[in-house]
């Protein structure tokens, strides 16, 4: 029997130190090379690390799949306050689509998740670029879901189709008119 030569025991002081922080970041530039979650082989393998030494800082894998999403969502557009809410929210969305284009497999990995830590982040964003209208509650939360399941779909489409047909500024119609609709439907 052979043993592999790798060797055990504490790093050398010459290795770059493992964090959560850049186990994360290695995990997105794996993530946007392959179009998918690596695995935990894969990410030890390009940290040159154990692989426990990945769950020194997650407990699972689905604690790191969230920080990994909500790492990427975070980087989304932030809207201002101050700004107009339609040109806000539309910067927003195009900033989501232009994510979920870089990240392939960030759509699917969203859609499969129980955890809500990237839907907070989309939703907190929502709610900045539509504090200039007065909607209550229950508007608000149909509003917010119908403006997910419309980009979900569109980036779904866009990662499906041959070519580059459909492009992200190619929204605009559509999201004008939901916008339309969303401000009629405002308590003024």
């Amino acid at each position: 029997m052979t043993v592999k030569g790798k060797k055990r025991g504490r790093p050398s002081t010459s290795a770059p130190v493992l964090s959560k922080e850049r186990i994360i970041e290695c995990a997105n530039t794996l993530m946007a090379k392959d179009g998918k979650i690596p695995s935990i082989r894969k990410l030890a393998a390009s940290l040159e690390v154990d692989p426990m030494a990945i769950y020194y800082y997650f407990t699972n894998k689905q604690a790191l799949l969230e920080a990994v999403t909500v790492s990427l969502v975070a980087k989304i557009y932030t809207p201002k306050l101050s700004g107009d809410w339609q040109h806000e929210l539309a910067k927003l969305c195009e900033s989501y689509l232009n994510l979920l284009a870089q990240y392939p497999g960030l759509l699917e990995t969203l859609l499969g998740m129980t955890a809500h830590g990237p839907a907070t982040v989309f939703t907190e964003r929502f709610d900045l670029a539509t504090a200039g209208l007065s909607l209550d509650e229950e508007l608000r939360n149909n509003a917010l879901s119908m403006l997910a399941d419309y980009l979900h779909g569109y980036a779904l489409a866009m990662s499906c189709q041959a070519g580059d047909a459909l492009k992200v500024d190619m929204m605009v119609g559509p999201l004008s008119f939901y916008m339309q609709a969303l401000q009629q439907m405002a308590k003024p």
